[in-house]
């Protein structure tokens, strides 16, 4: 079998049969032909616009896409090689990511704020040949690349590193060396089922994996998007940039719909109560998508005349409390429509725009044009009343499967298993109820609890580990991890579990509590309960524990 850094991804695994990249309207196939009409069409329009005052025309953009697209093939980066990305919301992260796709290599976009052992685990197994990163991660970056050499890894013999805005080390070189002088032509895009973008998610439980998305799933969802009515966005829309760029929802579900509409999309690195409200008011954002933690962060916030410009906010990534919803509504006039989507369907599944009459609170809408949904049982049946089932989805948005076989993608059929249970009403909006597994979504972001059991594991005297979720009005789903460590003291033993977590963990996937007990509740053969510890966090939210 060969290695994964000889696959040739378009070998992989082919789309559901008869779809391919181009929508019924005869749209282009990829996101660099979406770009390279923007600038043609709206050449001195301003596409992206950073918190910070920087800004760059349609024009302007695809020229610096282009040059870079050039650099990276003057760098020995060919078609299908790993690039991976490791920035927050800046120009340089879209130009990257764009040049990557025109190139025709394969963009891994990472969180830039993961510990150095989980930057260094992504960057074996993708076998990235090359890293983009910027002044407040290279820190991060470098150490990776240290880990990987001390385990004598392939990888970090070849893997470059390129560095935005900062000192250099021998090795290293600056993005502005790697953009070429000026762009040169580079061959168009033929097969859309080449793979575009590797988003690391494990979907349910375990390890992330990365999800395999293609030109065509990308540019799928996109149109899928653009053909909702009323629209999520259109071209006189300035749209707020919040949304990390390297989570598939402001990736895709945000800047890839800003380009096929030619908005203009605002930049910002982080998300602050009051800033990012005078953010939207200085630049008149009309449109705002956020994750549901915004609007507990909001929910003690004067918004009296603050949201003056937005026609419509859309939130995204996780479920949104009902209650919430109207509450926001109510104060502040300004709709908000939600979505339910994942990864794999690059992500849009479904929007409350989309819904037959007006959206029933506590829905997430029905699925978007092209997009099929159903519902099945425990034995695979589909699910005819309106009873709970795991949701199934198809349409030409789906993943080709996970890196580097493509392993549990779309079936013969071309439906795909998301692990969440729901229930359609009669109208043909979902409901979400629960998950299948056991993954944890803290602030819209994935969190798999064996990671984190495996990393508790690692400190000496700890005997057994289960790490749950439990509700926080803040993030929507908070980790807890139940710890067995008889022989050492609980006060001590918290502050390692705490400390071991934070060095080798994402701040996010850190547990928020601790809970050191006498033992875990198992059954007859031996695995853990967690639905016992989860009925413990039930009762401690409804103040039955202390």
């Amino acid at each position: 079998m060969p290695s994964a850094d000889s696959v040739e991804p378009t070998d992989l695994i082919d789309g559901p049969d008869g779809l391919d990249g181009a929508d019924p309207g005869g749209a282009p196939l990829d996101l660099a032909s979406l770009l390279a009409r923007a600038a043609r069409e709206n050449p001195d329009k301003l596409a992206i616009v950073e918190a910070g005052g920087r800004s760059v025309t349609w024009a302007q953009l695809d020229d610096e896409v282009g040059r870079v697209a050039t650099g990276l093939g003057a760098a020995g980066i060919l078609a299908g090689h790993r690039v991976m990305i490791a920035s927050g919301n800046r120009i340089e992260f879209v130009t990257t990511y764009l040049g990557v796709l025109r190139a025709q290599a394969i963009a891994v976009p990472v969180n830039p704020r993961a510990t150095p052992h989980e930057m260094a685990r992504l960057l074996a197994d993708c076998s990235a040949r090359m890293i983009v990163t910027e002044g407040s991660t290279v820190s991060t970056v470098r150490e990776a690349a240290a880990l990987l050499a001390a385990d004598s890894s392939p990888v970090a013999e070849r893997v470059r590193v390129v560095v935005v805005g900062t000192t250099l080390r021998p090795g290293e070189r600056s993005y502005d060396h790697l953009r070429a002088d000026a762009a040169r032509p580079v061959p168009p895009l033929t097969d859309p089922e080449r793979v575009a973008v590797l988003l690391y998610t494990s979907g349910t439980s375990g390890l992330p994996r990365a999800a395999m998305l293609t030109h065509r799933a990308l540019a799928a969802n996109i149109a899928q998007v653009a053909g909702v009515r009323p629209p999520m966005i259109h071209g006189d829309d300035v749209v707020l940039g919040v949304l990390p760029l390297f989570h598939v929802y402001g990736l895709n579900a945000v800047l890839g719909c800003v380009i096929q509409q030619r908005a203009k999309l605002v930049l910002t690195d982080h998300f602050d109560p009051q800033g990012t409200l005078d953010l939207i008011d200085d630049e008149a954002c009309s449109v705002v998508p956020v994750a549901p933690p915004v609007f507990a962060h909001w929910r003690d916030v004067d918004l009296a005349g603050r949201l003056g410009p937005v026609r419509l906010m859309l939130s995204g990534s996780a479920p949104l409390e009902a209650g919430v919803v109207a509450e926001f509504t109510e104060r502040t006039g300004v709709p908000v429509h939600q979505g339910y989507g994942l990864t794999e369907a690059a992500p849009v599944v479904t929007s409350t725009l989309c819904s037959a009459e007006q959206a029933t609170l506590g829905s997430v809408g029905a699925a978007l044009a092209g997009i099929d949904v159903r519902l099945v049982d425990e034995g695979g049946a589909v699910v005819v009343t309106e009873d709970p089932g795991e949701i199934q989805v198809r349409g030409p948005n789906l993943f080709s499967g996970y890196w580097p076989d493509g392993a549990d993608g779309p079936g013969a059929d071309g439906w795909w298993s998301t692990g969440d249970v729901g229930y359609l009403d009669e109208r043909g909006d979902v409901f979400l109820v629960d998950r299948v597994k056991e993954l944890i979504i803290v602030s819209g972001f994935n969190v798999y609890p064996v990671e984190v059991e495996d990393v508790i594991a690692e400190v000496d005297g700890v005997r057994a580990v289960a790490v749950i979720g439990a509700e926080d009005e803040q993030s929507g789903e908070s980790v807890v991890a139940y710890v067995v460590a008889p022989d050492l003291d609980p006060v001590d033993l918290e502050e390692t579990v705490r400390a071991h977590c934070s060095s080798r963990l994402a701040r996010f996937k850190v547990p928020t509590r601790i809970e050191v007990v006498d033992a875990l509740p198992h059954t007859v053969t031996g695995k853990v309960q967690k639905g016992r510890l989860r009925g413990i966090e039930r009762r401690r939210a409804l103040g039955l524990l202390e």
